[in-house]
């Protein structure tokens, strides 16, 4: 049986339906009073918890056999650095210490493309890289390096643990609106789209979903797999996305540098006004960073395949237009 932290998420919701699409027995741990609109009618056993509370962690992973550990805060900000380290380091430590205590057969963690070093440009992102929780990029890579380092040590010390990387990911089921489905449901509307010029790799969800249970099956310990699927410029995405709508609004492209100049100001604002960021400093850094990213690793030794992005934003726009009324808009920190 599958225990699944961060299972009302987004990418947590497709891992519960791929799971009980394969026959599968889920458990889903649930932060109390949390949101499970996005698990609804899905025969799954709910039970209350928190990754920085032991005692619910040891009841939840009671008769498990797998733990797939998604359950993060996401921030591209930086002010709630503490809330981060908190949640991704010290919970990722806990569900280790519970995995052993409950002799749990597998633990997949999910971490991030972002955890692992940014070589320069020219540099293919690959496994080789090591995990760099100094990343000056921001608090999030660095908690997410953080906790993928104390999962390595844990496979060292005997813990059967595997690691994925996802890279940007997209795709239906998106019921509390992540930073990609904003832009893509931005792009829907008929109106001037202002885009920085800038690229980054995007990847279905249902892919990375099907990649966890591969690594779960396939992975081996203290192993990283980077889940990837194609590389695209911003301003590309756009189109694919208007080509499904057939709408053609006009789209604004603002140099890089005067955007890193509005960017501060645009985060002062975004905290005023307590509303969802959406330029930020550490937004325009990854677009146009390096995101050369190969996932041979994963292709050769777990089996992994990414759909075409072409037929997955085609997928996201039908779904959003058909459950746009189900999704809630949610405040990153």
């Amino acid at each position: 049986m599958n225990l699944v932290t961060g299972a009302a998420g987004h990418l947590g919701n497709v891992l519960v339906r791929e799971l009980l699409d394969r026959g599968e027995r889920v458990r889903a741990l649930i932060l109390p009073g949390e949101d499970t609109d996005s698990l609804e009618g899905l025969p799954i056993e709910q039970v209350e918890g928190n990754v920085l509370n032991m005692e619910s962690l040891r009841y939840a992973m009671r008769d498990m056999d797998v733990v797939f550990h998604l359950a993060a805060l996401v921030s591209i900000t930086e002010d709630k650095a503490h809330l981060l380290q908190a949640v991704n380091v010290d919970g990722t430590r806990n569900v280790i210490e519970a995995c052993k205590d409950a002799n749990i057969q597998k633990l997949v963690y999910t971490s991030s493309i972002h955890a692992l070093e940014r070589p320069p440009i020219g540099l293919p992102i690959t496994e080789k890289l090591a995990f760099d929780p100094h990343n000056p990029a921001g608090s999030y890579d660095r908690t997410k390096a953080q906790a993928s380092l104390l999962v390595q040590q844990a496979a060292r010390d005997g813990l059967n643990a595997t690691i994925i990387c996802p890279t940007g990911v997209t795709g239906p089921y998106d019921y509390r609106r992540s930073e990609v489905g904003e832009l893509i449901l931005s792009f829907m509307q008929k109106r001037i789209s202002f885009l920085v010029e800038g690229a980054f790799d995007f990847v279905d969800v249902r892919d990375v979903a099907v990649g966890q249970i591969l690594a779960r099956d396939y992975g081996q310990p203290g192993e990283a797999y980077i889940l990837g699927g194609e590389r695209i410029e911003l301003k590309l995405f756009h189109d694919l996305v208007q080509k499904v709508t057939g709408k053609e609004t006009p789209v604004i492209t603002f140099p890089l540098p005067i955007v890193m100049i509005i960017a501060p100001m645009a985060e002062w604002y975004y905290k005023l006004t307590k509303t969802k960021p959406r330029i930020t400093r550490y937004a325009l850094e990854t677009v146009v960073s390096n995101s050369d990213i190969c996932s041979d690793k994963a292709k050769s030794e777990l089996g992994y395949q990414a759909r075409s992005l072409a037929s997955s934003i085609a997928d996201t726009v039908r779904w959003w237009w058909d459950n746009l009324g189900l999704t809630k808009p949610s405040l990153r920190l």
